[in-house]
């Protein structure tokens, strides 16, 4: 894209709202800040037809087997990488199952590495590692939507047979067509122009958000709004298990806590255990024919 080009995008343009933002006192620039926030669920909500077609692409792919995978660069490629890592504690799944790939690696989480969102050959590379097929689904992130880099990942998994979606805030761009599902959440300029890491990126994670808790509703790994899938690591998170389980079967603390130890702290297995009197043994075995259906498993004859 031409240097002209990247000035015309929507992502790019000069805000007026915040034109003399350096001169406004504390309270005046995040009252700025925050009005222009409030534009970004506006964005999204126009959205949501396209976010619900990725949604069930996502989770067709994980019951059949495949996977998730993020690609992005800069602030686009670490809103995926979070989404990814915060996958497995909350619901349960495999690291394996839902991946991210960015460019210039896993130093780019911590450090600038925007130098290397440029590169059309890193993006075909990186996404060759990870062998992107007819099972799996990749989501390309990127404000602008023309990062060389995250189409160019997108564009290979796509020739490989993956299902491809582009989560981006500009319309018209190199990534929405190069992706078969485009999710266009045009939040307009910038509170400091081009920051993107500001609405662009509260709208992503939004999005990314949606995906993925709503690929792990359809498919059975929460129980109406509860993660009973949660792995409880700290004491926070094994109250969490048990107000879980007392609240779902009206069981007793003490046997709730009698219950999740016997299910080897597996808030599913015991919660199965408690509403049908099966065993730690026959609620495994009947979570596992379900492919993890917490709700099948339960109601199933």
């Amino acid at each position: 894209m031409s240097p002209r080009k990247i000035r015309e995008l929507s992502t790019e343009q000069q805000n007026r709202a915040s034109a003399e933002l350096d001169t406004l006192s504390a309270l005046e620039i995040a009252r700025v800040i925050n009005h222009e926030d409030k534009k970004v669920a506006v964005a999204v909500e126009q959205a949501l037809p396209q976010i619900a077609l990725a949604i069930d692409a996502i989770a067709s792919a994980i019951g059949a087997g495949g996977r998730l995978i993020y690609v992005g660069a800069g602030t686009s490629g670490r809103l995926a990488a979070l989404d990814a890592a915060e996958c497995p504690p909350t619901f349960g799944t495999s690291p394996s199952t839902i991946q991210y790939v960015i460019a210039g690696g896993d130093k780019a989480l911590g450090g600038p590495a925007e130098h290397s969102e440029d590169s059309v050959s890193a993006g075909h590379k990186d996404m060759a590692r990870r062998k992107p097929g007819k099972k799996d689904v990749v989501v390309g992130v990127a404000a602008s939507g023309r990062t060389p880099y995250t189409i160019a990942a997108v564009e290979y998994a796509r020739k490989r047979g993956a299902k491809t979606v582009a989560v981006v805030c500009n319309h018209g761009s190199g990534l929405g067509r190069a992706a078969e599902i485009e999710i266009v959440m045009d939040v307009g300029p910038e509170a400091v122009s081009g920051s993107t890491r500001m609405k662009a990126g509260s709208a992503q994670k939004m999005a990314l958000n949606m995906l993925s808790t709503g690929a792990m509703a359809r498919l059975g790994y929460i129980y109406g709004n509860l993660m009973v899938n949660v792995d409880l690591k700290n004491k926070k998170l094994q109250e969490r298990g048990l107000a879980i389980l007392e609240s779902v079967t009206g069981a007793a603390r003490k046997t709730a806590a009698k219950t999740l130890k016997a299910a080897d702290n597996h808030v599913a297995i015991a919660l199965i255990m408690l509403k049908t009197g099966l065993d730690r043994r026959q609620a495994v075995k009947r979570l596992k024919s379900v492919k993890g259906n917490v709700r099948q498993a339960i109601v199933m004859e």
